[in-house]
């Protein structure tokens, strides 16, 4: 069986291209963006499932109100395994970031290109290599007549780009009911060019906005205010002693440390000749997940009242994201075996089992109890202008992903 379906699977190129036409054409941009969610690629995507013998074909609605028809589509289609007693679950995301800047594309973002082995477009790389490979791997089996040794279900959820709070968050929280106790989880979400990421934990993420208020005056006469914005220079660089307070080292992880960089910062005032006296920034902290955030929160507020004093400010501190790291997946779980064997077998490399500071929505699945996988080969091209993906890539990620349901014991 396993030489038939990966020959299988070698002869749907064709095909592959045709669904990544098919997908890029519908933006599936979330409202927040200015889109109307992904009601229409998952229509689209309905019907090319229907025209496939699945044994179940399910669609479940997450209300939104700013979405087109009010509603956030996720579909799950499912073939049956020889054994019911696990399911193994192939997980993409339906929606896609917006273009950006038109001028630095060199061709319209949404309709396919295809050239030298490359198909471009927005989305074609993130996530719709996911969503193509795992099609590819159901057909494959459909095709051939086999059952594999458990169940398959192919996963197409809305909302990752912006937070699953509509995707795979709702799903877990209203429709427990899909998942067995024994499942496991795909997700083709981040990789690198070699095929040698195996994602299997997830740093804490604390993006953190600080404000400082002083007092405004004329530039010629700082004596009669309160710098905010040196105040809060004077908080940035603190912030640096943050490596040295929490130095753990964990060499799942890549960096082996946790990190905490300032990053973006608002405008305060709009001319040169009035000294602020009120500023903001912002601090991306990504934080192994040895290290509890409020100990992390405990130490800047810290910080920031030694600068209050000495500047004679205000300082508050904000959460703009805030998520404790899920539980990782063990590097010794069978999943994760099957994975890396699948691996080594059609690319010819040894991926290595890692922590990553990105969030993926596996995160997702391993707070409620699952073992989930975040594996593919990139060239990570998301989100950037002229996104594309390696066909070979795309058929090569659902050879590995056919290997390893083959290789899964119910």
């Amino acid at each position: 069986m396993r030489d038939e379906i990966v020959a299988r699977i070698d002869g749907m190129r064709e095909w592959a291209v045709e669904l990544q036409r098919g997908l890029v054409a519908i933006p599936a941009l979330d409202p927040s963006s200015g889109g109307d969610g992904e009601h229409d690629k998952a229509v689209w995507l309905e019907g090319v499932l229907r025209a496939l013998p699945f044994d179940s074909i399910e669609r479940f609605d997450a209300p939104d109100p700013r979405a087109k028809h009010g509603v956030r589509p996720n579909l799950v289609a499912r073939v049956r395994g020889r054994s019911s007693a696990k399911t193994v679950w192939l997980m993409s995301h339906l929606d896609v970031v917006p273009p950006g800047e038109l001028s630095l594309w060199t061709g319209d973002p949404w309709t396919l290109r295809v050239k030298d082995g490359r198909l471009y477009g927005r989305g074609v790389e993130d996530n719709h290599q996911a969503a193509v490979a795992s099609l590819l791997v159901a057909r494959a089996f459909l095709d051939a007549g086999q059952r594999p040794p458990v169940d398959l279900a192919l996963l197409f959820c809305a909302d990752e780009e912006t937070g699953s709070r509509y995707g795979a968050e709702w799903l877990v929280a209203e429709r427990s009911e899909l998942f067995g106790r024994h499942d496991v989880f795909l997700v083709p979400d981040a990789g690198n060019p070699e095929g040698t990421l195996l994602e299997v934990a997830e740093k804490s993420i604390w993006w953190i906005k600080i404000r400082t208020v002083g007092k405004q005056c004329h530039g010629s006469t700082p004596e009669q205010g309160i710098n905010a914005f040196r105040a809060a220079s004077d908080l940035v660089v603190r912030l640096g002693s943050l490596y040295q307070t929490f130095a753990t080292r964990d060499e799942l992880f890549e960096p082996p440390i946790s990190t905490f960089e300032p990053t973006k910062k608002d405008a305060n005032v709009p001319n040169v000749n009035t000294i602020p006296g009120d500023d903001v920034f912002y601090v991306d902290a990504r934080v192994l997940p040895q290290i509890p955030l409020a100990d992390v929160e405990a130490e800047i507020r810290r910080l920031a009242a030694e600068v209050a004093v000495v500047h004679r400010v205000t300082i508050t501190i904000e959460d703009v994201q805030r998520a404790e790291a899920a539980p990782g997946t063990p590097p010794q779980a069978p999943v994760v075996r099957c994975v890396a064997d699948a691996a080594q077998a059609v690319y010819g490399v040894s991926p290595r089992p890692m922590g990553i500071g990105g969030g993926t929505v596996a995160a997702v699945f391993r707070r409620a109890g699952y073992p989930a996988v975040v594996y593919a080969r990139l060239d990570d091209s998301a989100h950037q202008p002229d996104e594309y993906c390696v066909l070979d890539n795309l058929i090569g990620d659902a050879k590995v992903f056919a290997l390893t349901l083959l290789a899964t014991e119910p």
